[in-house]
């Protein structure tokens, strides 16, 4: 049984959304990936936010470019948290109709926004918010954060050894 949802728009954002799988994967969190489309396919978003809970979701990551009404969407169907990652589209102004069309939610109706095609953090705060009550889950991220921390001390040991020009 999958944790956490991720849904997208159409397949072509899979480019950005697939990195939210991945560290889900990578901190052993289960996760189910699919195409549901707020404007496209409404019955199939609804049913999908409707019975999120009940299939074993925890959380819902949901990417969209264009106007973006997935995350939204999905957030006023459900009392499950619900990610937004913003895509840069085809159709899309820069990214900032996707941006805006998530982050600016009503009251009563929040969605967490991650940067524009930001779905790595997304999956991480997926992760995180699980982690609140799941130790196993927590223990393997403080390990992914002190690798993160890892490389940067060993980028700043290169960098000090062998000088900022070797290390470009």
């Amino acid at each position: 049984m999958s944790q956490v949802g991720i849904i997208m728009g159409s397949q072509s954002d899979l480019k950005v959304m697939g990195s939210a799988a991945e560290y889900l994967e990578e901190l052993g969190i289960s996760c189910e990936v699919t195409v549901v489309s707020a404007h496209r396919t409404p019955e199939r978003m609804y049913d999908y936010a409707r019975t999120a809970r009940e299939r074993g979701l925890k959380v819902i990551i949901a990417g969209a470019g264009g106007a973006a009404h997935l995350p939204g969407m999905v957030a006023s169907m459900t009392t499950l948290p619900v990610i937004g990652v913003p895509v840069k589209s085809s159709n899309s102004i820069d990214g900032w109709d996707s941006v805006l069309s998530i982050l600016q939610m009503p009251a009563g109706v929040p969605v967490a926004t991650v940067a524009l095609n930001g779905a790595a953090n997304a999956g991480i705060l997926a992760a995180e918010i699980i982690g609140a009550f799941d130790p196993e889950v927590a223990t393997r991220l403080q390990a992914f954060k002190e690798s993160l921390k890892q490389k940067v001390l060993d980028s700043a040991e290169k960098i000090e050894k062998e000088g900022y020009k070797n290390s470009i």
